[in-house]
């Protein structure tokens, strides 16, 4: 058996990252579903961990100290880039797309509690394999998983990846279908469709250019340093929350902490942080932590969980598609809300990724829908994940055992 210490299971991690990387490039369906390469490569490694494991040899022991860190930095670079002067842009139609996907996060675990009862099992299973997993995708399922364990639902890492994985695929295959039937169904006629292209508009605006290396390296340092800092604060942030009973993931409070800096930085211009930037780290560190999470698996404790996945996993994807029509009647009854239907069944089945990817298909078939471009990245990369935190919060500290 190999050991690996903190940096060398980093390493690893890195090392099973670009595999990730090397099978999506490889294998068209991983592409075409946008299953993240984190994740692709995690999995592999926890596969040969179950097949050594079956044969009674274990491979390797890791040290995953690092990946708590990881999780606590992609989280606050979240907050980092919640800003409020977003809102204003359409910011009645984004609070209100926000609203109509909080209310179906609720909707998601209390049909995967019901799917427990069902099974006879811990009600927090339909919370994992509900919001946590669904509209959190795996880095949510994940960084909660610790918490179910403490609540009594054995296994929770390795069902929370399996439930992303499988809610991913399923976002990836229902939105684009069930959007073309929607609108053949109400007769909606979208602009030019072939060779539209309305998939950079929106988001362009923030990318920040630098003129040289010395300005590049400066704004990385500032971020990383405003990052170092929001995960110190955070963490007494989180603490004032444990002495007063709540039981909440330990990156509430730096994601809180980096929402307020960047809040004042956008009024004050104190920090001048590049959106752009803040995101590139933590999409590293989110990376980083998946791979680590996902070789750390023990696919062997899924067994039984089976049948109870597939069945609300069923009805969640029925549900979501479904729900896409009050999306459009809500949003405005026209091309721009059908596509916005499109993008919330993506990401309430698995990532922003998955929503970026089913509306682009839309809009390259039936042409550009600016607006849905606006608001449904706006509240899947970002808002949604603060409302759902306090959404599977909220179960797992209220909802009776």
């Amino acid at each position: 058996m190999i050991q690996l210490d903190a940096v060398q299971t980093i390493a690893f991690g890195g090392l099973t990252l670009f595999a990730g990387y090397a099978l999506c490039r490889a294998i068209p369906v991983l592409r075409r579903y946008n299953l993240p390469e984190p994740v692709v490569g995690g999995l592999l490694v926890a596969l040969l961990v179950w097949w050594a494991h079956a044969r009674g040899t274990t491979l390797f022991e890791l040290d995953t100290s690092l990946k708590v860190p990881l999780m606590v930095a992609f989280f606050t670079t979240l907050g980092m880039n919640a800003s409020l002067r977003l809102l204003r842009i359409s910011g009645r139609q984004v609070m209100v797309f926000l609203l109509l996907a909080g209310g179906f996060a609720v909707v998601q675990n209390l049909v995967g509690i019901s799917v427990a009862w069902l099974f006879d099992l811990h009600p927090m299973f339909g919370v994992l394999a509900g919001s946590a997993t669904l509209t959190g995708g795996p880095a949510t399922g994940m960084a909660f998983a610790p918490l179910f364990e403490k609540a009594g639902l054995h296994g929770a890492e390795t069902l929370a990846i399996t439930a992303a994985m499988a809610g991913i695929i399923c976002g990836g295959v229902v939105g684009g279908p069930a959007i073309t039937v929607l609108m053949r169904r109400f007769n909606i006629k979208g602009p030019a469709a072939a060779g539209a292209d309305g998939s950079g508009e929106a988001d362009e605006s923030i990318n920040v250019r630098f003129a040289n290396e010395s300005a590049r390296e400066f704004d990385a340092l500032k971020s990383i340093v405003v990052l170092l800092m929001a995960m110190w604060l955070g963490a007494w942030v989180s603490q004032s929350f444990e002495n007063i009973g709540l039981t909440l993931p330990s990156y509430i409070g730096a994601m809180l902490v980096g929402a307020v800096v960047r809040n004042i930085d956008d009024y004050t211009g104190l920090f001048k942080l590049s959106v752009a930037t803040t995101d590139l780290i933590g999409n590293i560190c989110l990376a980083l932590f998946l791979a680590v999470a996902l070789m750390d698996l023990r696919l062997w404790e899924l067994a039984g969980m089976g049948l109870p996945l597939v069945v609300n996993l069923v009805i969640q994807v029925v549900l979501v598609a479904l729900f896409a029509v009050p999306i459009y009647y809500i949003m405005g009854r026209d091309y721009d809300a059908a596509v916005m239907g499109g993008g919330f069944i993506g990401f309430m089945l698995g990532t922003t990724a998955n929503a970026m990817a089913v509306m682009r298909r839309l809009v390259q078939r039936y042409g550009v829908a600016p607006r849905a471009f606006l608001v449904a990245p706006l509240v899947g990369a970002f808002f949604i994940d603060f409302v759902n935190a306090l959404i599977i919060t909220g179960f797992i500290n209220f909802w009776p055992r």
